[in-house]
């Protein structure tokens, strides 16, 4: 009897011994008697699985017939399987299921770690589509390029008036695939850097008026008012060439896509600054035709466009808005996007102060 109890006492520290230990493990982990009923599980595996409860039946908590068929084939192996878990809700997940014998005093019982797969899927998807998107975007103007070189070589070698016009679009279209590369070695040192903070006083004022200067003689080729209101200095930690891109996006993006398109009336844009308390607010707001909600979460990916043709034809390369997300990131801040439909669209700068 006594034996009994000591042999009881044993198993049940080496429970609570099991229990601290895969406490103690940064992934997900839980372990199953022989009836399939959970014993253990650490802090992690219930932030994956907030509805399981201690002693049930694992089924009850994940439900995956390629789990629970693998946990079935392991107990007949008493060999280690890994399979995959993928679920659609609340959000899609991708787990790597790790399944194997615990062995020792408690050999009828199984450990299974969640290997969580999701942020590496997302980022293979992002790199597959980035190539993609980025290839399709080059192979347009290059193979317009290569077209009007055989054109000009062929037919129209000796004629003056096609090869002019030919040149011109020729420029057009190498100048698209430079504003391009362009983007992209921007978007790649902004990433490589998203880590640093920079602490360089700058003032945005100063900057803000930079820009409107530059970009003054494109708002009045398209008869668009710029309207600044700002005090006479607003000193922000930042790197002032990354700051002056997202200025330059944000008001440029204003005039050609907003206030500057055919059914807008009011051909304004008004750029805002003001500080409320540790941080300073940019905003850049123009009143044309609007964005529709469904667009909005998704203006920020490379590439994405609501209209590629107007875009394209405006010398667009959808990554503006892209490096403008990745610049602000750095910088401790954020980006706010505003818009209704026929009401023109806000687009803010969220900065601390230096």
């Amino acid at each position: 009897m006594a034996g009994d109890l000591k042999s009881q006492d044993l198993r049940k520290r080496d429970r609570l011994l099991i229990r601290e230990l895969i406490e103690a493990l940064p992934e997900a982990v839980l372990v199953i008697d022989r009836d399939d009923r959970i014993f253990a599980a650490n802090a992690a595996a219930h932030a994956i699985l907030p509805g399981m409860q201690p002693d049930s039946a694992l089924a009850r908590s994940l439900r995956s017939p390629d789990v629970l068929d693998s946990v079935e084939r392991v107990r007949s192996s008493n060999r280690a399987e890994r399979v995959t878990w993928a679920e659609k809700v609340p959000v899609e997940r991708l787990f790597e299921v790790s399944i194997a014998p615990l062995g020792g005093e408690f050999e009828s019982a199984l450990i299974l770690s969640l290997h969580d797969l999701s942020e590496a899927r997302r980022l293979e998807r992002m790199r597959v589509d980035f190539v993609a998107n980025a290839s399709h975007e080059l192979r347009t103007p290059l193979a317009s390029l290569l077209g009007f070189v055989e054109t000009l070589q062929g037919p129209a070698r000796d004629d003056a008036g096609a090869r002019s016009k030919f040149l011109s679009i020729m420029r057009e279209q190498a100048q698209r695939m430079s504003r391009l590369v362009d983007d992209l070695l921007s978007l790649s040192r902004i990433e490589q850097h998203l880590h640093v903070r920079p602490d360089t006083p700058v003032d945005l004022v100063g900057i803000l008026r930079h820009i409107a200067d530059t970009l003054s003689p494109m708002a009045y080729d398209k008869n668009v008012t710029l309207r600044i209101e700002a005090p006479a200095s607003v000193i922000v930690a930042g790197d002032r060439d990354e700051l002056l891109r997202v200025a330059e996006n944000l008001i440029e993006n204003a005039i050609k896509y907003g206030a500057a398109d055919a059914m807008t009336a009011r051909k304004e844009v008004d750029i805002v600054i003001r500080v409320n308390g540790p941080q300073a607010h940019l905003s850049v707001r123009d009143y044309g035709p609007g964005i529709a909600q469904e667009h909005i979460p998704r203006l920020t990916e490379r590439f994405y466009r609501v209209d590629a043709g107007q875009s394209r034809a405006k010398g667009g390369t959808g990554l503006g808005l892209a490096i403008v997300k990745h610049i602000v990131a750095r910088h401790g801040g954020r980006l706010n996007i505003e818009s209704k439909l026929g009401e023109g669209a806000t687009f803010s700068v969220i900065l601390p102060l230096f």
